[in-house]
């Protein structure tokens, strides 16, 4: 072996990597110097000890990851967190505000025994309260009558709710129950 080519110790990233970031999560600010390569995800549960959201696939195709950024439910393990300085991030744990009593969509989880191992369920959750909030504010899916009136609360029936939350895997299989949480908390 050629000892001109050992490794360099890992090190900290330079400073020019590295932004200011300060987000608002869960309702509280938080400021951070972050490296620019880092997702939301890592931020999360690494930096700020939220391990709600789950690391599964780290490709953005399960779900576990779900969480949301003002209001719209994303998959944290493709996000940078520099790009979101000066967001609202909401993970399961903030869904219930400062509160005891649970969100909604918690309850109905527990409510309808929506899980099995539980490690989708924050995803799970995220995700269902993101789509309720895009039903309502008039964003069709895929399986949206395309008669339906424009920017109208669409009506979330088994069909819409299974294609709303068709990014969200659940590999013990609960998603009758899950449908039926979600069908629970329809306004």
């Amino acid at each position: 072996m050629d000892s001109q080519h050992e490794s360099a110790p890992a090190s900290r990233p330079p400073e020019s990597s590295r932004s200011e970031t300060t987000l608002r999560v869960n309702g509280k600010p938080h400021t951070l110097t972050v490296d620019h390569r880092r997702v939301l995800l890592d931020l999360l549960r690494e930096d700020l000890g939220l391990a709600g959201a789950k690391k599964g696939c780290d490709h953005g195709q399960c779900g576990a990851c779900t969480v949301l950024v003002d209001g719209r439910r994303v998959n944290s393990c493709l996000l940078f967190a520099v790009a979101l300085d000066g967001c609202e991030v909401t993970t399961v744990e903030g869904l219930a505000g400062d509160g005891e009593e649970l969100h909604p969509v918690q309850r109905a989880f527990l409510d309808r025994d929506a899980f099995q191992c539980g490690y989708c369920t924050p995803g799970q959750i995220c995700s269902a309260v993101g789509a309720l909030a895009e039903a309502a504010a008039g964003h069709p899916s895929h399986v949206t009558d395309p008669a339906a009136p424009s920017g109208e609360p669409v009506a979330l029936d088994r069909e819409e709710i299974r294609e709303r939350l068709s990014g969200n895997l659940c590999r013990c299989g609960a998603y009758p129950r899950i449908a039926d949480a979600v069908e629970d908390v329809i306004p």
